[in-house]
């Protein structure tokens, strides 16, 4: 991955440490109708020809859809992943989630069997030392060696798979999503590979790890090993964010984004959020009242209902 160098002073943000990062939800104005998700035609032969590969997929359908456990390897490492295929008479739509620190793949699997019925693929998948391996993690890797950039790589290694690999995914509609931890790896990883997706879908996204390791983590004399909430990371996690905040690139990214944000999370405080979302040029921002750290029940149906509607709009 391209490293880029920091340029500006430190941003805003805030973010509470002692607890793991995992999910949230809010919502202040409805989802409006999608618009039409027809595949326009064209005068040139092969564009049509590849067209009408694609899935012409319909919001108000309810898809059956198809749970395949797919393996990849980064670095010689294994990465364990679930897709969630709908099916349909062509190539579907992709949302590739990360889940948040200590979290795993099962994060994602609600919003897999959701998105998949409204017709819109889905991968999940374990990052290598994301969580503890008592936490249903199925990759491989340590916790000590795991840092946001390694998560960006295990995306990256997740893209690449989907991009020329995997037969039922449209490349032209990948979408990126992570929640908490995840959604900071989903903004670097969209940013850094902002030819390879469609847009972005950020849930209560931690922008301020950057801040805490500017403020705790001593580059020049690191810990070997410490505690992030339940989880024991080593130095590579401060050392391989130390000079890169994203909120300096996020004016850059100007495909479409959702944010999504709990108006009750005291761990990714709402003002992070809506601050993040000021900085992108094409951001749909809600805040879903009453929502924590990590959406769930009725939270989750509406951040569901949000994101469908923010993917068919931009289809």
């Amino acid at each position: 991955m391209k490293r880029k160098i920091k340029t500006a002073a430190l941003l805003c943000g805030c973010v509470v440490f002692s607890t793991i990062f995992a999910g949230c939800s809010g919502s202040e104005t409805k989802p409006t109708e999608p618009e039409s998700t027809q595949v326009q035609n064209t005068s040139d032969a092969a564009v049509e020809s590849a067209s009408a590969s694609l899935a012409n997929v319909d919001k108000d359908k309810t898809y059956e859809f198809e749970e395949r456990e797919i393996w990849l390897d980064n670095n010689g490492q294994k990465i364990y992943g679930k897709a969630y295929v709908p099916v349909t008479d062509g190539k579907s739509p992709l949302v590739i989630t990360s889940h948040g620190l200590g979290s795993n793949h099962l994060s994602g699997a609600l919003y897999g069997e959701k998105y998949a019925q409204r017709g819109i693929a889905v991968y999940t998948f374990d990052f290598r030392g994301g969580s503890n391996k008592n936490n249903e993690n199925k990759s491989d890797g340590k916790s000590t060696d795991m840092s946001v950039m390694t998560e960006v790589s295990d995306v990256e290694t997740v893209l690449k798979a989907a991009k020329e690999e995997w037969d039922f995914v449209d490349t032209k509609r990948i979408y990126l999503q992570g929640g908490s931890q995840g959604g900071l790896v989903s903004a670097i990883a969209g940013i850094e590979n902002y030819d390879d997706i469609a847009g972005m879908l950020l849930f209560y996204p931690a922008f301020g790890i950057y801040d805490y390791i500017q403020a705790y983590f001593d580059i020049n004399n690191p810990q070997e090993e410490y505690e992030v909430g339940s989880m024991t990371v080593g130095k590579k996690y401060g050392e391989d964010l130390w000079d890169y905040d994203v909120r300096n690139y996020l004016s850059e990214f100007n495909k479409p984004v959702l944010i999504l944000q709990g108006s009750e999370d005291n761990i990714v405080l709402p003002e992070t959020a809506e601050y993040a979302s000021k900085l992108l040029p094409d951001c749909e921002y809600h805040v879903i009242d009453g929502a924590g750290h990590g959406f769930s029940g009725e939270y989750h149906d509406q951040a569901t209902e949000y994101a469908v509607d923010f993917l068919y709009k931009h289809f």
